[in-house]
């Protein structure tokens, strides 16, 4: 059913999991610090040769979206073609935006922040969500959902960059590592390592042994 950007539940169209298919999880809360919205899309079996290459491709736009950096007051629909741009390469694309604003225990997609032409100019301080994808009409969908905080990068000038706040690792079942550059491959293992520092201590300290064995085998480098 991922296969829908959008899609919405119902007794007719419901469908058991299978380790045969993509899986794509949209979740998200609302807590008094913050509001989450986030997504993964997982395989449990052996997914197709362009089902790897559209997640891993899917997954090259986020990482170089996220760690873009880029003037001040620029607006995101600017920048916005940079997560599509590894999906171009080989004539795929999606069909909705790449991220909107995210509300402080207020609403999950909250103008005036995002990527589209009637966003505002982006500044430090600003949430918003990253999430490029891939659909196939009654095969699969894959979306990859970050929360990105917007800081002054460390550069001469002041500059700006993303912060990603979401502490969730991709599926390494998806992802062909011969399509990514070093450069890429460098900030996955940044961010894993930023996961097990800031979220490991938390479930052992909540004892919950099996999900931090998983967490450090999903992060390993």
């Amino acid at each position: 059913n991922a296969a829908l950007a959008h899609y919405s539940p119902s007794n007719g169209s419901s469908r058991k999991l299978s380790v045969d298919e993509m899986y794509l999880s949209d979740t998200g809360g609302q807590y008094l610090d913050g509001t989450t919205d986030i997504t993964r899309t997982v395989h449990w079996g052996v997914p197709t040769p362009l089902q790897k290459e559209a997640y891993t491709r899917v997954l090259m736009g986020n990482i170089d979206l996220s760690r873009l950096i880029f003037p001040p007051n620029t607006a995101g629909r600017t920048v916005e073609s940079i997560a599509r741009r590894a999906l171009w390469d080989v004539g795929l694309n999606y069909g909705h935006g790449t991220g909107h604003g995210i509300g402080n225990f207020l609403s999950v997609h909250e103008w005036p922040v995002g990527f589209q032409s009637n966003n505002v100019p982006l500044m430090a301080g600003m949430f918003t969500s990253i999430e490029p994808g891939y659909y196939r009409d009654g095969e699969f969908g894959i979306r990859i959902e970050d929360v990105a905080l917007v800081v002054e990068a460390q550069t001469e000038e002041p500059f700006l960059t993303f912060e990603v706040v979401s502490l969730v690792p991709y599926d390494r079942n998806l992802i062909d590592l011969s399509l990514l550059s070093p450069e890429q491959i460098r900030y996955l293992n940044t961010y894993y390592e930023s996961i097990r520092a800031r979220v490991g201590p938390e479930l052992r300290r909540q004892r919950l042994e099996e999900e931090y064995h998983w967490l450090q085998r999903s992060t390993e480098p």
